[in-house]
């Protein structure tokens, strides 16, 4: 991993993103206080069109797998029925 501050980044961009297209990290620092992270884009299991929606900004790729089972769990602890009731009618609307 390397470490470079604001102007040096700069002012050798073009040899930083080697490193980062090599694999490494390069960590950005502002008067040698960390303030970004420059990693490489990792294409694996992306699409073309996805990728091309994260090179546009609209899309961010994710970090890491997504756990389903921690997903669809639901949570505990008891909702009041009066609650529950003005959720049901606020969510069916004027059906």
């Amino acid at each position: 991993m390397k470490t470079v501050n604001i102007g040096t980044l700069k002012n050798e961009l073009s040899a930083y993103l080697r490193y980062v297209r090599n694999g490494e990290e390069v960590i950005v620092r502002d008067r040698d206080v960390p303030v970004a992270r420059i990693v490489p884009f990792r294409t694996a299991n992306v699409s073309e069109e996805e990728a091309k929606l994260a090179a546009a900004g609209i899309l961010k790729l994710p970090e890491g797998e997504m756990d389903w089972e921690a997903f669809w769990e639901l949570p505990t602890g008891d909702v009041p029925r009066e609650v529950a009731i003005e959720a049901a009618t606020w969510a069916k609307g004027n059906r």
